[in-house]
């Protein structure tokens, strides 16, 4: 079975600055890969480099077999089989929640306005956010604009779903309510490539874990592999400071 994405020896530099050094991993259908590591390891640049947002210097990615990222390529029909969430929520502040999430499904997709309402209204209820259809952005918790942020990602049923610290911008009191989701998602086979400062989560809802530090994947394995026995130093290091900080 082709995997979903394969990424192979991606190299991606900024002025002097290597930001992603070879960078290979392969992430299986219905799948949950988490990438972890401190920041500035390299884990939104390689989202943004999957999602087409950054041109990678050398390397290949492609997506159910296709290349990707090689100068034919058609990026607005790449992107129609990607969803990406930010930390920052990207809502459009004058549009209401359903008009945020039926945007894409009418205008890219070219869905009747009817049936985009009808999927949007389905998938805001299941999340807990029914009531919010007709709300503008700025009436909403971050908790919620958050939620309606993945709404809007998953609403055209992406072949994979890449989340890019979702909880980052979040009181602590708010991440509960988005990892649930998210864990939600997972649970339906929802592919996805998750990078995350949320070692319990990731420990909990992954099927692959891969460690970033200075732009390589250092490590990479099951949950329990990774976090119950890393084999680099670098790793342990790094969870120890994890675990010091209450956060796993």
């Amino acid at each position: 079975m082709t995997d979903v994405l394969s990424v192979a020896g991606v190299r991606k530099v900024f002025g002097s600055t290597v930001v992603l050094d070879d960078v290979s991993l392969d992430v299986p259908a219905h799948s949950v890969t988490a990438l972890i590591g401190a920041s500035g390891s390299g884990k939104s640049t390689l989202l943004r480099c999957v999602n087409l947002l950054e041109t990678v210097d050398d390397g290949v990615i492609r997506l159910d077999g296709e290349d990707i990222t090689g100068p034919r390529v058609r990026v607005d029909d790449v992107r129609k089989r990607l969803g990406i969430v930010f930390q920052a929520y990207n809502l459009f502040p004058h549009m209401t929640v359903l008009q945020n999430v039926t945007l894409a499904p009418r205008r890219v997709h070219r869905i009747a306005r009817r049936e985009a309402e009808d999927r949007a209204r389905t998938l805001l209820d299941r999340f807990g956010l029914a009531a919010k259809a007709g709300e503008y952005p700025d009436r909403l918790s971050g908790g919620q604009q958050q939620r309606v942020a993945i709404v809007r990602a998953v609403v055209n049923s992406p072949r994979l779903l890449l989340l890019d610290e979702v909880t980052a911008a979040l009181d602590p009191e708010l991440v509960g309510e988005v990892l649930s989701v998210v864990r939600e998602l997972a649970d339906q086979g929802m592919t996805m490539v998750i990078a995350t400062h949320e070692m319990g989560f990731a420990r909990q809802v992954a099927d692959q874990v891969c460690f970033l530090d200075g732009g390589a994947v250092l490590e990479r394995g099951t949950p329990a592999e990774v976090f119950g026995a890393p084999r680099e130093e670098r790793t342990r290091r790094f969870l120890r400071r994890v675990v010091e900080a209450g956060r796993l």
